[in-house]
């Protein structure tokens, strides 16, 4: 008698997985280093650095929109660029709390520098995983989460500043 089931997939171990995850993560730790390296800003500076560029006139909301990051983090960000003179900041006339943000040539001389992706690696390569792929690795890490009783307000800090 035949079906026409599928094989069961072959077991995995935790430490198959686990290999997996440094393998991910020194990819990310590597990347951000070399940026780093190249020309002394964080990675996630850099990439708020090509946010503003892209988006000339954006403002801190906007920012962290693009990034997915907490306002607070974005504003961290944004003082560092600001103390190093790549961006400028200019405060709206009509509303004192609304800025906008333009980068400065010692910005763009910097991002000619960086060898992207300016958001990182592994959001790049989120990026050009399928659908169906995503969604099935966003419930997997999801359920590892809640093993893992993570705080998730973690979610808001990006991946260049943690270590």
């Amino acid at each position: 008698m035949h079906t026409d089931t599928p094989p069961l997939p072959e077991a995995v171990s935790p430490a198959q997985v686990l290999r997996r995850f440094r393998v991910v993560f020194n990819a990310v730790r590597t990347h951000f280093s070399q940026i780093e390296k190249q020309v002394g800003l964080g990675g996630a500076q850099v990439w708020a650095l090509s946010v503003i560029k892209d988006n000339p006139g954006i403002g801190m909301g906007g920012i962290a929109s693009h990034m997915d990051i907490h306002q607070s983090t974005a504003s961290n960000l944004i003082k560092v660029l600001l103390n190093k003179e790549l961006i400028t900041l200019e405060k709206s006339a009509e509303d004192r709390r609304s800025v906008r943000l333009t980068i400065l040539p010692a910005g763009k001389k910097i991002l000619s520098k960086v060898s992207g992706p300016f958001e990182g690696v592994l959001p790049a390569a989120l990026s050009s995983l399928a659908p169906d792929v995503l969604a099935r690795m966003d419930g997997d890490l999801h359920q590892l989460i809640g093993l893992l009783n993570a705080d998730e307000a973690a979610a808001e800090i990006p991946l260049a500043e943690i270590g």
